[in-house]
């Protein structure tokens, strides 16, 4: 039967059912430009940019060079995908949804909050609207509000994260969603993904291996602490943002921080601090103290975004056919 799902208008132009996780302070035009280009949803925070103004140059400059692409190839890349804070604390977030709908991207992201605020204006401009959820409760929420696809921040999930078994989530989900439900938290390779597949949901993020790209803005120290981390190397904590949050151990230590006797929940409020006089050199969290997820296991080298999506395309692969043999 043909494809007549939300995903329909898109589906041909993905290589994998993947998209590039839109990451704080990593997620940037090279990366997003070359996961698209590759067949891959390319995401990014819209505050990655300095402002409204930037915003507007990121998503411009996109635009051009995928359409370069599509030209020299004669094949349309994948969708730019923009995530925007819906949370009252972002001071930007009509002037940068203002933006978002002169631009007109196909798909958008929505975190920490209800989509409802900004449905009807991104549906308006024919964006389909997908919501991070963390539990099913904010799941059920953002299904009655109309989302039309929901990301399941799933234990695992590098930086801010959900605490439920993926296997678990995605199923209860699936008894009260049917549209586009997309993994996130764990997806290390093809493998991984083939399984998100069978599992029930329809696409899936990848985020610790797309830090580790040639193409990502991650500090050149944060790429090979990944290659040397293992899933062990993960901290679930509190004590940086106040919210469950997945970060490196060693960048803790490296930070003056004992990993093992952090403060009580958000105690750590080094992320605020004004890089002038006696703070300049104290740590931030983001900048100095890293994220990552349980898929640090699977990073083994710095690669080409073009490399990255080649071995998981060949890992898929191998999955399905397995699949297929059983």
């Amino acid at each position: 039967m043909p494809d007549t799902g939300p995903l329909a208008r898109f589906r041909d132009r993905l290589r994998l059912p993947l998209i590039a996780a839109p990451m704080f302070l990593v997620s940037g035009v090279e990366l997003v430009v070359a996961a698209c280009r590759n067949g891959v949803i390319g995401a990014f925070p819209t505050v990655n940019c300095r402002d409204t103004e930037q915003l507007d140059l990121w998503l411009g400059e996109i635009d051009r060079r995928l359409q370069a692409h599509a030209d020299a190839s004669g094949h349309a890349a994948a969708p730019i995908c923009p995530n925007l804070i819906v949370h009252r604390s972002n001071a930007r977030l009509a002037q940068d949804l203002a933006v978002l709908l002169r631009h007109k991207p196909e798909i958008v992201i929505t975190s920490v909050g209800s989509p409802a605020p900004v449905l009807a204006p991104l549906h308006d401009a024919g964006a389909l609207v997908f919501a991070d959820v963390a539990s099913i409760r904010h799941a059920e929420r953002a299904a009655a509000a109309g989302a039309d696809g929901l990301v399941l921040l799933t234990a695992g999930a590098g930086g801010q994260t959900g605490w439920l078994n993926p296997f678990v989530f995605v199923r209860a989900v699936r008894g009260f969603f049917d549209g586009p439900i997309v993994l996130a938290g764990g997806i290390s390779d093809g493998h991984a993904l083939r399984a998100a597949e069978a599992l029930g949901c329809d696409l899936a993020y990848m985020g610790t291996k797309f830090i580790a790209t040639r193409e990502s803005m991650a500090d050149d120290r944060y790429k090979q602490m990944l290659v040397e981390a293992t899933a062990d190397d993960i901290l679930l904590t509190t004590a940086f943002t106040g919210l469950q949050t997945n970060m490196l151990r060693p960048s803790i230590a490296a930070a003056g921080l004992d990993p093992d006797n952090l403060p009580a929940r958000g105690a750590i409020d080094i992320g605020k601090d004004i890089d002038i006089g006696a703070r300049e050199n104290r740590p931030k969290r983001w900048r100095d103290v890293w994220s990552g997820g349980h898929s640090t296991s699977g990073v083994t080298g710095v690669l080409a975004v073009d490399e990255l999506v080649a071995r998981t395309a060949t890992e898929y692969e191998a999955a399905s056919a397995r699949v297929r043999l059983i």
